[in-house]
């Protein structure tokens, strides 16, 4: 009879820390300079990358999912100079809306992989709660 491989080699029973696990394995076989998971308010619920790149995408998000104009002009310019190389997609899980939110070179084909990233949020979130 054959065995059963387990393709994933780190494993958490701590939601926050599977995010992590996966948003990690999703950037980097996306070679994603960064992917962050975020909440309504712009704050980071999980993310993999660099820190600083990571609370810069969660605090922009909102301005760039619902694009509106900042009430600064140096955050619009900042958000308008980011958006190129943001990838956005919003989801609800169980009821809570948040995006998950990636940088990667303009013009680079991740949708299949946001979609592996956004599939694992939502079996770990809804397991969780």
């Amino acid at each position: 009879m054959p065995q059963t491989v387990e393709r994933r080699k780190r494993r958490s029973a701590d939601p926050i820390v599977a995010l992590h696990l996966q948003l990690a394995a999703v950037r980097t076989a996306a070679e994603l300079e960064a992917v962050v998971l975020v909440d309504d308010m712009g704050c980071v619920v999980a993310g993999a990358g660099a820190w600083p790149i990571c609370e810069e995408l969660a605090a922009f998000t909102p301005f760039l999912i619902a694009n509106t104009t900042p009430c600064s002009r140096s955050v619009a310019s900042q958000a308008a100079k980011m958006a190129p190389d943001t990838h956005l997609l919003p989801m609800s899980i169980d009821g809570m809306d948040v995006v998950l939110c990636a940088r990667a070179p303009q013009g680079k084909n991740i949708e299949y992989q946001m979609d592996r990233a956004a599939a694992g949020c939502q079996r770990i979130l809804s397991v969780a709660c």
